[in-house]
């Protein structure tokens, strides 16, 4: 696979630390800032993806997955 094959959306379970959840949360919140009713109109869900996306990206996931020892 190239560097510069097309990208799928997966839906997996994770496991990560309550930490990092909690981080994801707060500066996501932070972020978006709250609306005219002080409520914080974000999906933390799609938040967390994105990063875990972007950092699979920047870290190249793609020669991880092809390394048989990683299995």
């Amino acid at each position: 696979m190239s560097e510069n094959s097309p990208l799928v959306r997966v839906h997996v379970n994770i496991e990560l630390s309550a930490a990092s959840l909690q981080a994801v949360v707060a500066n996501s919140k932070m972020k978006a800032g709250p609306d005219e009713k002080g409520r914080y109109r974000v999906d933390t869900a799609d938040a967390l993806a994105a990063l875990i996306s972007t950092f699979l990206r920047e870290k190249g996931f793609d020669a991880f997955a092809r390394d048989e020892t990683n299995y």
